[in-house]
């Protein structure tokens, strides 16, 4: 799980913090991840991360006075990548700041990024979704980072292509609405309720966009 490491450490340089992960703080927080994923927040131990850990459990108490501090290190900074899944530096770089000149586009970037993603991270997307209607911190991070970051950028892509004529005149807040919805739809789907699925991806993603753009109905 070297990409959950690497994650952490970038989130933590970009937040402008010196501080690294110590190797020890690495393999505590790859054990929680492991953890939580298969048993849920409430079903897991301190002992059980320490042991799948090979650390003692005084040592999580070192880094982490708490249980739910432990989970809070863990997914809050995956929600800033993840849970609102347009609002990652890197993701926003890789769809917003190269103007798309046709909404289909936007869509199939949008969906093969965050279906790369889901693919690398299901089990810290599946501790957020177990976990974030019980804890309003997760709530509030996911609030704050999508005002700041991530909607002004999607309102300005989906002005553009409103003028362009290649979306229809609906607030924006309804369209990213039905946009994010489609979305997270089918990567919970695919990764997180019927992973063992004969699942098509390019086919599936390409489903997707067309209910996006056409929805259901027979014209």
């Amino acid at each position: 799980m070297n990409e959950f490491k690497d994650m952490m450490e970038e989130l933590e340089q970009a937040d402008g913090e010196e501080k690294k992960l110590t190797p020890k703080q690495a393999q505590i927080l790859q054990a929680a991840v492991e953890i939580f994923a298969e048993k849920g927040y409430a079903s897991s131990s301190t002992s059980e991360i320490a042991q799948r850990a090979n650390v003692a459990e005084g040592t999580i108490f070192r880094h982490y006075r708490t249980k739910k501090e432990l989970l809070i290190s863990i997914v809050t900074p995956f929600m800033a990548k993840f849970m609102v899944p347009f609002f990652a530096a890197r993701f926003t770089r890789n769809v917003f700041d190269e103007p798309q000149e046709e909404f289909e586009n936007l869509l199939r970037t949008i969906l093969k990024d965050r279906f790369a993603f889901a693919a690398e991270n299901a089990p810290l997307l599946r501790i957020v979704l177990q976990e974030m209607a019980f804890h309003p911190e997760l709530q509030q991070r996911f609030q704050e980072v999508f005002v700041k970051d991530v909607y002004p950028k999607f309102e300005a892509a989906l002005d553009r292509l409103k003028e362009a004529g290649q979306v229809m005149d609906r607030p924006n807040g309804t369209i990213i609405r039905m946009i994010m919805s489609s979305v997270m739809g089918f990567l919970v789907t695919r990764f997180i309720l019927s992973p063992d699925l004969e699942w098509d991806d390019d086919q599936e993603i390409e489903q997707t966009i067309a209910f996006i753009m056409y929805g259901l109905a027979e014209k």
